[in-house]
């Protein structure tokens, strides 16, 4: 695998995570948050992958310490010796937070290079975010 910078959405386009891959769509289709409209199906199989990905320690602190890293990226080499795991447990994380989204690497010799793709947790970032004075929705059924 080759490090490039992912291409930048066209005009009125983002990315919207769907099972199978990630997929082009106008702003306002894309992965509504939580608050402004209900995740279909596929927007809910896909996000939970992520979250699922995301719901580990192990994994939490890999993300954390590859995002966290200056210059951008960061050698397996400096991440295993963070843990008390195997080398072969550390490549699992690694490889679930790949397939997730949330990161890629590059092999350079020996060694495997991971870095942070940032429209990953910008897309999570968006589907939990309050729109900016936007109160929450009312209960139904509530007392008044």
């Amino acid at each position: 695998m080759s490090k490039q910078e992912p291409e930048a959405p066209v005009g009125n386009q983002e990315c919207e995570i769907r099972e199978g891959g990630v997929q082009e769509v106008g702003i306002q289709e894309c992965c509504p948050g939580l608050l402004t409209a209900p995740l279909d199906e596929d927007q809910a199989t896909a996000l939970a992958k992520v979250f699922k990905a995301l719901g580990d320690p192990v994994r939490l602190r890999l993300l954390s310490m590859i995002a966290s890293r200056a210059g951008g990226e960061v050698c397996v080499c400096d991440l295993t010796p963070a843990f008390g795991l195997s080398q072969p447990t550390i490549s699992h994380h690694l490889k679930l937070l790949r397939q997730a989204g949330l990161i890629d690497c590059e092999r350079r010799g020996t060694w495997v290079y991971y870095w942070l793709l940032p429209e990953m947790t910008d897309r999570l970032a968006g589907v939990l975010t309050r729109p900016a004075g936007q109160p929450l929705p009312e209960p139904t059924g509530a007392a008044s």
